[in-house]
């Protein structure tokens, strides 16, 4: 082979490499320029020995939780050589990995369509759309993987199916992970080790990377998923043999799922705590007021499951403390879970959840 081809083969190959290495840079400049989210401690003075925290993941630049997933995920892609110059990323999302993802598609320049279900709230349509990306929507929740596998497929794009590569992406092992930075902030509180953290599964890859990470680290802290009624995921838990529920699903959304996510790994997880819809969102309104800002619905989740366990842990005359995700801003949902017209047509009663809940931030009993 002649010199001059060889320089011409060398430099086919660099370009796609040059163009990585310049969407790597981007996205760790962008991190670079953000600060780490908020450990916010839950006034409860009823409940002295137990202290409750809020991991506030609002605060990210697309406000929730899923812009750490989305940003593992474009690295992962990039590394991988699946995402090149121009690609168009596609992805099945209930809303909130997709307006993060969106942002990062627009920051590399990348085309994104988001394969969300017909009822994903229309705040995070609109937040979506601001960030360039598209919406492509489906009638049934189970059909979103199909129709993005298909998009992408059409398109000549790539599928980011985080479903799969949610508890994959991420380094479960440390390098900033949400695991690391609650126990970073947890370092100087009166009970430093939690003796529970608790979050819901959408994909699965959170309750994976803090379950991982308590073992790999050899923390004594338990991993609690909240998980609403009618998703499959408390179903898997105790009986590996499920692997989908039928009917209808939950109205939570970001988590619960009608089948099993491949990231879903319950080996890692010690309780489920299964929660009511109507619970759920009672508990994400007492908990907006008590803040004096709004949460999401899967925040209210977390907090039902928290509520159990402190409860549990005072009755027993158990000191400790419980750590739970800030999911997402509740003004994504001002047109769904803090709608009472949106409640009426769902036959969704929250009346008695919600004095339940106020009653337990008074007491400490719930």
């Amino acid at each position: 082979m002649h010199a001059r081809q060889i320089g011409q083969d060398q430099d086919t190959i660099a370009q796609p490499r040059r163009w990585a290495d310049w969407a790597i840079a981007r996205i760790e400049a962008d991190y670079a320029r953000s600060a780490d989210t908020h450990l916010i401690p839950l006034d409860l003075p009823a409940l002295p020995d137990v202290a409750i925290y809020l991991k506030d993941e609002s605060s990210h630049p697309t406000g929730s939780l899923k812009h750490r997933l989305a940003r593992s995920l474009f690295l992962h892609a990039l590394c991988s050589g699946w995402i090149s110059e121009g690609t168009t990323v596609v992805e099945a999302s209930s809303g909130s990995t997709a307006v993060s993802e969106a942002y990062f598609a627009r920051m590399l320049g990348l085309p994104f369509v988001a394969v969300i279900p017909a009822t994903t709230a229309a705040e995070k349509i609109a937040a979506i759309e601001a960030l360039g990306g598209q919406c492509h929507k489906v009638d049934q929740p189970g059909a979103v993987y199909g129709a993005a596998q298909a998009l992408a497929a059409a398109r000549g794009g790539h599928y980011m199916d985080q479903f799969t590569f949610a508890e994959r992406a991420t380094d479960w092992r440390g390098n900033n992970n949400i695991a690391e930075s609650i126990f970073a902030q947890m370092a100087r509180e009166p009970a430093p080790v939690p003796t529970w953290i608790v979050c819901g599964a959408g994909t699965g890859g959170t309750s994976a990377t803090l379950g991982r990470f308590v073992r790999y680290h050899r923390h004594a802290t338990r991993i609690c998923v909240a998980d609403p009624a009618a998703s499959v995921f408390h179903r898997h838990w105790h009986d590996r043999t499920i692997l989908r529920k039928d009917g209808a699903c939950s109205v939570i959304e970001g988590i619960g799922r009608p089948r099993v996510e491949p990231s879903f790994v319950p080996a890692v997880i010690d309780r489920m705590e299964v929660v009511e819809d109507a619970a759920s969102i009672a508990a994400a309104r007492v908990l907006s007021r008590h803040l004096g800002r709004r949460v999401g619905g899967s925040t209210g989740t977390n907090l039902v499951a928290c509520a159990r366990l402190a409860t549990q842990m005072a009755q027993a005359g158990q000191q400790g403390s419980i750590v739970t995700i800030l999911c997402d801003s509740g003004e994504r949902y001002a047109s769904t879970c803090f709608n009472d017209e949106w409640l009426a047509g769902r036959n969704l009663d929250i009346a008695a959840e919600a004095a339940r809940m106020t009653e337990f931030l008074a007491t400490g009993r719930y």
